[in-house]
């Protein structure tokens, strides 16, 4: 080969290796747009001792060991920025808002994350333990009881902490793919009667079947995470033994289906969703199959590749109440011996320690988008109106979670508070909110939603 030619063809080769090295996204770019990173972590959240059950009025007494344990699971994103968020679901009832503000305060300070990045849900089982002081009014506990429950509160926030250590240390690359499936087990318990559905021949709505879904790959393709979500109480079992009710039962399903892989579940906007029928562990069985069913037809389908890219939003919205029932009223019920005489009693003890009772409650709402994934954040027992409406308003593809980061009540739609019943009229008295909640607030949370959503550039 003449020298010349030789000579130019190894400057064209370290003209190639210069560009490449200096500017490595010229060869990469089409990968480099699409791979975040993720770690993810679990911590076993079982009671060891027995404790008091969160959901229901009628329980009576303490826990009775378990069916299966409850979890808490966490999965830290990281986009090709290296912009941060954290997802943390737990197979429990609720969360107070005096909780969830301690604990992303603590995580502010060892990480820096403000509330927009971090969601707290709950999957609302009834069979989880009692946190905190959410649902005081409901149950019929002694001090001693009350200090077994701050002792679990005190656990659960040391697991929790310790969950964001673990998912932030175990960052690895990865691939994120979207799609909604859909179930139908979900019956709206306003519009159809449990005692009567056996012969019921058409169920009445409103319902929101979608199963929204989230795979994350590791670049090899195998599958280190799948977040899913549905919109219905975990309402199937009422026993005194702890248990996530379906979602759990789906997550075990799935971690069967996909060994090594991490299965998350969160809550939708189920507040006025029952499964029916019920009452059955084999029921609840059935419901988790069916949704983990669901799920894996999802998984075996083409799912909407993610493009690297976090965006975050969090706002707080003054949720104003209608006007409180009068002292004398207060009186009246505060006479019994059930949750509503504790609860009346505690409005007069506010009114005696204040002067007056609150008029408006601070509502979380929160918007994350993943790539070009949508996900609209509730706080509160949000019913299935609201996720129908941010599907009307933004695209049946977008993703609805409730029950996160502050769950202080029902929040009802508009025509809901016009029909009363439970969710509607009496429901705020088991949170100990003082009144029914106002018909703005679901124009107010509709338009707060609507300021917060990014527009595509």
């Amino acid at each position: 080969m003449d020298t010349r030619i030789s000579s130019s063809l190894n400057v064209l080769l370290r003209a190639i290796i210069l560009i490449i090295i200096s500017s490595p996204s010229i060869l990469f770019s089409q990968n480099s747009s699409d791979e975040w990173k993720v770690g993810v972590a679990r911590q076993n959240i079982t009671p060891q001792y027995p404790t008091w059950m969160a959901g229901y009025a009628m329980r009576t007494s303490p826990s009775d060991g378990k069916l299966h344990d409850i979890w808490a699971k966490a999965i830290t994103f990281e986009d090709a920025q290296g912009m941060r968020s954290i997802l943390i679901t737990t197979d429990l009832l609720s969360i107070p808002k005096e909780f969830s503000e301690l604990f992303k305060t603590k995580v502010k300070q060892k990480y820096g994350l403000g509330k927009s990045q971090i969601i707290l849900n709950c999957s609302h089982t009834h069979s989880g333990p009692v946190i905190s002081r959410a649902l005081h009014y409901i149950y019929p506990m002694s001090s001693n009881d009350w200090e077994i429950v701050d002792d679990y509160t005190k656990e659960l926030e040391e697991s929790l902490l310790q969950l964001v250590d673990e998912s932030m240390e175990r960052l690895v690359p990865a691939k994120i793919f979207t799609q909604n499936g859909t179930i139908r087990f979900q019956v709206n318990r306003r519009n159809n009667k449990e005692a009567t559905l056996q012969n019921t021949t058409a169920l009445n709505g409103p319902n929101d079947y979608a199963v929204p879904v989230i795979k994350v790959e590791g670049l090899d393709n195998n599958l280190i995470a799948i977040i899913f979500g549905y919109a219905c109480h975990p309402t199937t079992l009422s026993i005194n033994k702890f248990s996530g009710d379906y979602p759990g039962f789906a997550q075990i399903e799935l971690e069967k289906l996909y060994p090594g892989t991490m299965a998350m579940f969160f809550q939708g906007a189920g507040g006025d969703q029952n499964p029916l029928p019920r009452r059955s562990i084999p029921l609840a069985i059935q419901y988790g199959k069916q949704l983990a069913s669901s799920v894996e037809r999802v998984l075996s389908e083409e799912m909407i590749k993610q493009d690297s890219r976090l965006i975050t939003k969090y706002k707080e919205i003054d949720l104003p109440f209608d006007d409180p029932l009068s002292l004398k009223e207060f009186q009246e019920i505060a006479q019994g011996d059930d949750y509503q005489a504790r609860w009346a009693q505690g409005m007069i003890n506010d009114i005696n320690r204040n002067g007056r009772l609150r008029d408006a409650y601070p509502f979380p709402i929160a918007y994350w988008k993943l790539g070009h994934q949508e996900m609209f954040v509730l706080g509160g027992e949000s019913v299935i109106a609201y996720s129908l409406k941010l599907k009307e308003i933004f695209g049946e593809q977008v993703f609805v979670m409730s029950y996160a980061n502050d769950v202080m009540g029902y929040i009802p739609s508009e025509i809901i508070l016009d029909e009363g019943g439970y969710e509607g009229d009496t429901a705020q008295r088991v949170y100990g909110l003082p009144a029914k909640w106002n018909k703005n607030i679901e124009t107010l949370i509709i338009s707060g939603m609507e300021n917060m959503v990014v527009p595509e550039k």
